[in-house]
C-alpha cells in the first residue's frame, strides 16, 4: 500500500455518474432489526465495510444466524422473535460505534452476562448516558473505563420497559439503540430525551428501518417517543446508497467545476446526508434532482460553479462536515460551520483534528467548540494525518483535485465504511490506472 497515498490533481473538470455502495447506517440497523424478526429476512444492497462485519459478527456471537454474501450485498439472517439466543458472550466492536451503541441496548434483552469491547479509541468514546437509560429500565449496565467509556458489561433478565430518559446532545445512536431493542420488550418503552437533540435525520432513519421489518416507534411531541411492544416481522428489505459516501464525489465535481451524478438518491431518502447538497447549492452549485414512481431511476447531478462561503449549521448532517470544509478552502469568501461540537466524539476529534490538517494546508481556520471557520486564502501542498478516521481519509484527499502534491497518510483506513474508495474515486477522476493498487 503506498503511504502516504499521492492525490493525482486531473487536468479539467470532474464528470461522472457514480451508484455509491450501500448505507452502513442502514446496513446495521436492518441487520439488528431482522436479527430480533420473527421469522428469516433477506437484506439486499448491504455494505461491505469493516464496520458491517462487525455487527455480523458480533450478532453470530450472541448467537443469530446472519448469512451475509459481501460479494453480492445480500445476506439472509433467521430471527429469534426478540430472545438472545446466548446467553454468555464477548462482543468485539472494534471501532464500530453503531455495533456498540445498538448491541449493548440489544444485550438488555438477554438473560446472561454480556460483554462489549473494541478499539482504544473506542475506549475513550463515552456510552455512560445510553448505559444510564439501561438502568433505569432495570439492566446492570456498566463501563469498566474512566469518563463511563467501554469496555461494558451487560447483565440481564430480560428487557421489562417502561420508562426512561436519555440526553440526546451525544449521539443519536443511544436513542436508536433503545428504540430497536425496545420493540422487544415485555411492556414496550416511553423514551424521553434531555437536552439538545444531534443528527435528527438518524433517529427518523431509525424510525423507518424499524417501520420497515413491523415496528413502531411514535413521536409524541418532539421530546419523545414512544416504542409498543409489536417485536418484529421478517422482511425482503433493500438498503439504500449511502448518501455520506456520495459526499465525496458531489464534492469532486465542486471543486473543479464538474458534474457528478448520483443514482440511487433522491430528496426522498430516510438519509439526512442528502441535505449536503442543499449546502452545495448554497455555494453556488446546480443542483438537479431526478425522483420516479419506484425509486429506481431516482439520481441527483451537482454542476460546479464558483465556490462561495456559506455560515451553516450541520447538525443534522454531521457527518459530511469533514467534505464541506475542504470545499469551502476553496471558495471566494469565509464558510462557517457550526452547532457540531458532538463529532468531537466521533472516530477521532472531527473538528480539532480537522483544523489541525487544514491548516497544514495553509488553511486560515479558526476552531470554536462547536464548529470552525475558513477563511479563503493561499495553499500548500502537504501530507496529511488520517488518525484512523475514515471520513477524515475520504475528504481531505479531495484536496488534491484542486491543489498538486497531497498526499494522504494511512489510506487504508477508509475500509472502516468504504473499502474500495480510491478505486471508486480514482475511476470517477479519471486517475491513471494502478494509481491506487493495493490501497
Amino acid at each position: 500500500m503506498l503511504d502516504p497515498l499521492p492525490v493525482p490533481t486531473p487536468a479539467g473538470p470532474v464528470v461522472g455518474t457514480i451508484r455509491p455502495p450501500g448505507s452502513k447506517s442502514i446496513t446495521n440497523r436492518a441487520f439488528v432489526c431482522a436479527a430480533l424478526a420473527r421469522g428469516t429476512s433477506r437484506l439486499s444492497g448491504i455494505l461491505d465495510s469493516q464496520d458491517t462485519r462487525v455487527m455480523a459478527a458480533a450478532l453470530g456471537a450472541l448467537g443469530f444466524a446472519v448469512d451475509a454474501d459481501w460479494t453480492a450485498g445480500t445476506a439472509t439472517i433467521a430471527g429469534s422473535a426478540g430472545r438472545i439466543p446466548r446467553h454468555e458472550a464477548t462482543l468485539d466492536c472494534a471501532a464500530s460505534g453503531t455495533t456498540m451503541r445498538f448491541l449493548a441496548a440489544v444485550c438488555g434483552l438477554g438473560h446472561g452476562v454480556y460483554r462489549l469491547d473494541g478499539t482504544q479509541r473506542m475506549r475513550q468514546r463515552p456510552i455512560g448516558d445510553l448505559l444510564a437509560a439501561l438502568r433505569e429500565l432495570g439492566v446492570d449496565a456498566v463501563a469498566e473505563s474512566p469518563g463511563e467509556c467501554p469496555p461494558v458489561t451487560i447483565r440481564s433478565r430480560g428487557l421489562e420497559g417502561g420508562s426512561a430518559t436519555v440526553r440526546g446532545s451525544a449521539s443519536s445512536q443511544f436513542a436508536s439503540g433503545l428504540a430497536m431493542a425496545a420493540a422487544c420488550s415485555r411492556s414496550g418503552l416511553q423514551l424521553e430525551f434531555a437536552g439538545t437533540l444531534v443528527s435528527l435525520p438518524y433517529l427518523e432513519m431509525t424510525r423507518r428501518v424499524m417501520a420497515g421489518f413491523g415496528g413502531r416507534c411514535d413521536l409524541v411531541g418532539d421530546r419523545a417517543w414512544s416504542i409498543p411492544p409489536l417485536g418484529y416481522s421478517a422482511a425482503d428489505y433493500a438498503v439504500e446508497p449511502d448518501a455520506s459516501a456520495a459526499s465525496y464525489f458531489l464534492a469532486a465535481a465542486a471543486l473543479t467545476g464538474g458534474a457528478a451524478t448520483v443514482l440511487g438518491l433522491s430528496r426522498r431518502s430516510m438519509q439526512g446526508d442528502v441535505a449536503f447538497c442543499d449546502a452545495l447549492e448554497r455555494m453556488g452549485c446546480r443542483v438537479e434532482w431526478r425522483e420516479s414512481v419506484t425509486g429506481r431511476d431516482d439520481a441527483v447531478t451537482v454542476s460546479g460553479r464558483a465556490i462561495a462561503g456559506i455560515d451553516v449549521d450541520m447538525n443534522a448532517i454531521s457527518d459530511t462536515v469533514p467534505t464541506l470544509a475542504v470545499v469551502a478552502l476553496f471558495a471566494d469568501s469565509p464558510t462557517t460551520i457550526r452547532n457540531v461540537a458532538h463529532i468531537r466524539d466521533k472516530e477521532t476529534d472531527r473538528i480539532g483534528d480537522l483544523v489541525r490538517e487544514l491548516r497544514r494546508l495553509g488553511g486560515d481556520v479558526e476552531e470554536h467548540a462547536d464548529g470552525l471557520t475558513l477563511v479563503p486564502g493561499p495553499l500548500s501542498p502537504a501530507a496529511l494525518d488520517t488518525y484512523d478516521d475514515h471520513r477524515m481519509a475520504m475528504s481531505l484527499a479531495l484536496a488534491g483535485l484542486r491543489l498538486a502534491g497531497v498526499r494522504i497518510r494511512d489510506p487504508g483506513c477508509v475500509a472502516k465504511t468504504v473499502p474500495d474508495y480510491w478505486r471508486r474515486l480514482g475511476e470517477f477522476v479519471g486517475f491513471p490506472p494502478g494509481w491506487a493498487d493495493g490501497c
